[in-house]
């Protein structure tokens, strides 16, 4: 069994608004896989739980949350969509989803192999003959739950560089390999877990292999058609759809700073790029968690679910954390909840349902929420979370 392997931050502390940091952890930041589960606190209301959240000390200026339960959703919200506007969240607002977008090429993915386009034993050198060698015999299995051991490329000089330089940058993001192709495994294929952003770049890069098909064409085709979403994307700019979120960067004693389209997020792709809404991640986790992407094959589900114990998202999500293909499982005191989390700057996103897929929530918050930037504000926001969970799961505390 694989066992959890902590990343170090390629960087130090929070500079000061729209830093050197905000820049280079722009597409999922740092991983803190051993962080402290938060201690539960008894609120009179999910209501004054968001509001106290927007107060924190570098706090989100708008959070909200949908929890869904059959055919009857309850939107829960606090401060606003934009910073001097007045208006609160909306549920049809676009947002950044960060590395919640690793849900989208694990569904992708596996909607593949229950197809049998692809196989989870698939390895790169036998589908993608032309990256390096040295990484021939890590499989697709690997890379969907971060066991590959290959090295991450948003932490490579090269494209640090490129992106410091201009923000902007288009980069070519089937060749975002490229920046990493002359280093090693990190370590024996299998053998460890070590979250890593070049993992999903090389599930769509293998999906694409499998059918001929652009990434982009089959996530319209495998995920958004079958589950109606119509108001997400892949973009390769910087420009947000309207109405959005805006996603700020809440860095006291500056001034906050609207990021939300500080970045080109072609350097993402797979791994974090994408565009949605609160609605449409709800349609999403909903219909990911129950496997109706890939249902015809229930053996694809139970792979999926074959747990790495204490393996986290990024951030950590509420409760104990453990990973499985395209999915984390997030065990709270009130029970177990299956989907993903994310962040990058100006957003910070968790979006979890029960196993059939019936009772759901998606939490998004407008600015990034990290173990390396703000610890103290996780600890908050996870155990808020798990009281929404424990809302959602029909407990009172």
């Amino acid at each position: 069994m694989p066992t959890p392997l902590r990343r170090r931050p390629p960087f130090g502390p929070r500079l000061g608004t729209v830093s050197l940091v905000a820049l280079c952890l722009t597409l999922l930041c740092t991983l803190s896989p051993a962080a402290a589960e938060p201690r539960p606190q008894p609120h009179d209301s999910l209501q004054q739980q968001l509001d106290e959240l927007v107060r924190a000390p570098g706090g989100p200026p708008g959070v909200i949350a949908v929890l869904r339960d059959g055919k009857e959703s309850r939107v829960v919200r606090a401060g606003v969509a934009e910073l001097g506007s007045g208006r609160g969240p909306e549920a049809d607002d676009h947002m950044r989803i960060a590395s919640t977008a690793k849900a989208f090429s694990g569904a992708v993915a596996l909607a593949l192999v229950d197809r049998r386009y692809l196989s989870l034993d698939d390895t790169l050198r036998e589908r993608l003959p032309q990256l390096p060698p040295a990484w021939g015999s890590v499989t697709l299995r690997q890379l969907l739950n971060h066991t590959s051991g290959l090295p991450d490329f948003v932490e490579a000089p090269a494209f640090l560089k490129t992106l410091l330089a201009d923000p902007q940058h288009h980069f070519d993001p089937r060749r975002s390999l490229d920046h990493v192709a002359d280093r090693q495994l990190r370590f024996p294929p299998g053998s460890r877990y070590q979250y890593s952003d070049s993992d999903n770049i090389a599930v769509a890069l293998m999906a694409e292999a499998a059918t001929r098909v652009p990434y982009e064409r089959l996530l319209e085709d495998l995920v958004y058609r079958p589950l109606g979403l119509r108001r997400t994307s892949l973009p390769q700019g910087y420009r947000m759809p309207t109405p959005h979120l805006h996603g700020y960067d809440m860095s006291p004693p500056a001034v906050p700073a609207d990021v939300s389209e500080l970045l080109s997020m072609s350097g993402a792709w797979a791994t974090g790029g994408m565009v949605s809404t609160p609605a449409d991640l709800t349609r999403f986790v909903r219909g990911y968690v129950a496997g109706r992407l890939y249902g015809r094959d229930r053996d694809v589900v139970r792979e999926q679910q074959r747990w790495i114990p204490g393996a986290a998202s990024d951030p950590a999500g509420p409760g104990r954390n453990d990973g499985g293909l395209g999915i984390f499982r997030y065990t709270t005191r009130c029970g177990a909840v299956l989907g993903h989390t994310g962040n990058t700057p100006g957003y910070t996103q968790l979006i979890v349902a029960t196993p059939d897929g019936r009772r759901s929530l998606t939490f998004s918050a407008t600015t990034q929420i990290n173990e390396t930037m703000k610890p103290e504000l996780l600890r908050q926001l996870r155990a808020v979370q798990e009281n929404f969970v424990c809302s959602l799961l029909g407990h009172k505390g």
